[in-house]
């Protein structure tokens, strides 16, 4: 891993880390509560193809407690402050797995000039809150109830916030037309637990999410459940290359 810096921002501190040089400037979003460790098998491979960022978000690994709630508007504003600080100018190739996806959704329709390309890695649609929200089984609800009383429950955090978040992206502008690759675990996680509507639901969503931009492929981790990016890293890199390749192709 490269070497991990801070920066302060309104009163936040922010644990980052950049490797590689160059273009395209890669840009890593953790899921919710996801680390910058979470990238280790992808970060070096992916600094050969241009400049890589990745960080943590408040509450997690170096960065400070969360200070505001933590809606998809703070945390893309706080991303791009961060960038800024860092000197990384857009435009940027945005890579998001799971929640981050959302973070990812609202910065490429908010800021379209701002981004080159996205990569998504078994993210989460706009769709899926409300699927999984109305699918969810009395032991899921109890065991949420169970960790809550356990380590109480975090009013800032972003996953307290994601309906917000989804109607920030549902009120965006389009998704721009961008090269998009969407990567999809062919292994979804806790099938045991989750209906079968809910199921054919999420993986019609990710093939929504590859639709978004006439460039969208959709590629499937056949070995890989929600971390593609740790159980099949070959497949995440190519994904990102497939983008990068678009990128530097002559207009036609």
């Amino acid at each position: 891993m490269a070497p991990k810096q801070q920066a302060r921002i309104d009163g936040q501190t922010f644990e980052y880390v950049i490797a590689g040089q160059g273009a395209p400037l890669i840009v890593l979003i953790n899921g919710a509560g996801g680390p910058i460790e979470g990238w280790f098998r992808v970060l070096e491979p992916l600094s050969a193809l241009g400049t890589v960022f990745a960080y943590n978000r408040p509450g997690t690994g170096g960065s400070g407690k969360p200070a505001v709630p933590q809606t998809g508007e703070v945390i893309v504003e706080s991303l791009r402050a961060l960038l800024r600080r860092a000197h990384l100018s857009p435009p940027y190739l945005l890579v998001g797995h799971s929640l981050g996806g959302l973070a990812v959704n609202l910065f490429a329709r908010t800021f379209p000039d701002e981004v080159s390309g996205v990569v998504l890695l078994d993210a989460t649609a706009p769709e899926d809150v409300s699927v999984m929200a109305r699918h969810q089984n009395g032991f899921q609800r109890f065991a949420q109830r169970t960790l809550d009383s356990l380590f109480g429950k975090d009013e800032l955090g972003e996953t307290e916030h994601v309906s917000h978040t989804v109607g920030l992206i549902q009120r965006a502008g389009p998704f721009p037309d961008v090269p998009l690759a969407v990567v999809t675990g062919g292994k979804p996680a806790m099938t045991w637990a989750t209906p079968a509507q809910a199921l054919a639901a999420r993986a019609e969503h990710q093939r929504g999410l590859a639709a978004l931009s006439p460039q969208g492929k959709q590629i499937i981790a056949s070995r890989s459940g929600h971390f593609p990016q740790l159980t099949e890293p070959e497949v995440v890199v190519e994904a990102v290359r497939f983008v990068t390749e678009r990128l530097t192709r002559p207009s036609s």
